[in-house]
């Protein structure tokens, strides 16, 4: 979006279809490249995500929510990410949400509405991908480097073609084994980088007489880091009889029960969501979600550059662990290494 196009456009492999690498395709893509991005998920979105619910109420009908299940939203600090964001989905496809604080919470921790793409979170990531071609389902575990190029392989098959550039947008975990054979230094800097897990409660309760004052809770003690009434989100209605619920745990409780089983987990969160309404909740449906790699557990260092790009290998890196904690820093990461793949 932001370069011009080159007379002799490069093949290039772009890993992870969260923000980060769904920005730096598509801005390789527009300049010109022949972009090919690979992810292990069907869809795009990365932690940017709505999950479907589907179950079958009491009288056998079939119903379904669509619920965010990941980052809340996003906050535009640089006004060049909001513009950017605002063109790639249109005047449309950008809500604004203030959410009523639940008294006694926690404040936000930045100032000023979140930002919500519109109808679900991964529409940002997809809209990034109009045009270029992504792999779903594909799993890379290995990075091949030889005389025509990059390849990548999964489960011992090989992604067909060759690639003159590779960019990693991937949790530190899951990149450090592919980079180790090529960039050991890289490998070991993300082995040693922490993410923060993070247990998440996402469900369904028939709505009470009464609807809560408020639209987000962040409890000051608990498992819980903070509570989200889904429904009160532009976009998100819920029909008449319905409540949409989402919860987070803390990186600590997480960390702690990261190995439970999903029922007990499930269980917990429950109780704990009651706990913070003060009031019993009817669920009609409910489940849990585990996120790995939630947010990075450390802030960047001051002066750190929040990709890696190593031009004789044509190999890059970038993900909101290198450039902070929240999508704009991601997204900050996706358009460095974008720019450094090209010499800028």
């Amino acid at each position: 979006m932001d370069y011009p196009a080159l007379r002799i456009p490069l093949q290039i492999a772009v890993v992870g279809a969260g923000i980060a690498g769904a920005t730096c395709a598509h801005l390789l893509h527009a300049a010109g490249h022949s972009v090919r991005l690979v992810d292990k998920s069907r869809g795009p979105g990365g932690r940017m995500a709505t999950r479907r619910l589907e179950w079958t109420d009491s009288p056998g009908g079939a119903r379904q929510a669509r619920l965010d299940h990941g980052a809340p939203g996003f906050a535009a600090g640089d006004p060049a990410f909001a513009d950017f964001a605002g063109a790639v989905l249109g005047p449309a496809g950008l809500a604004a949400w203030t959410p009523a604080l639940k008294a006694g919470s926690r404040p936000l921790p930045e100032p000023g509405p979140l930002l919500l793409p519109q109808p679900d979170m991964p529409a940002l990531c997809r809209a990034l991908l109009r045009g270029i071609e992504v792999t779903g389902s594909f799993q890379v575990d290995r990075l091949l480097h030889g005389p025509g190029g990059w390849q990548l392989e999964a489960a011992g098959a090989l992604l067909p073609g060759h690639h003159d550039r590779v960019v990693l947008a991937l949790p530190p975990a899951q990149a450090a084994p592919l980079l180790a054979p090529h960039a050991p230094a890289w490998a070991a800097q993300a082995a040693r980088a922490v993410m923060e897990p993070c247990w998440t409660l996402m469900g369904v309760a028939r709505r009470p007489a009464r609807a809560a004052a408020w639209d987000l809770a962040q409890p000051a003690e608990g498992p819980l880091a903070w509570v989200m009434r889904a429904d009160a989100r532009p976009g998100r209605a819920a029909p008449a009889d319905e409540a949409h619920w989402v919860a987070h745990a803390s990186p600590s409780w997480s960390r702690a029960h990261l190995e439970q089983p999903a029922a007990w987990v499930q269980a917990q969160l429950a109780a704990a969501r009651e706990a913070c309404a003060g009031e019993p909740i009817a669920w009609t449906h409910a489940t849990v979600h585990r996120w790995r790699y939630a947010r990075p557990g450390a802030p960047r260092a001051a002066g750190d550059t929040p990709w890696w790009w190593d031009p004789a290998l044509g190999l890059g890196v970038c993900g909101d662990f290198l450039g902070g904690a929240g999508v704009e820093d991601a997204w900050r990461s996706g358009r460095g290494v974008a720019a450094a793949v090209q010499g800028r």
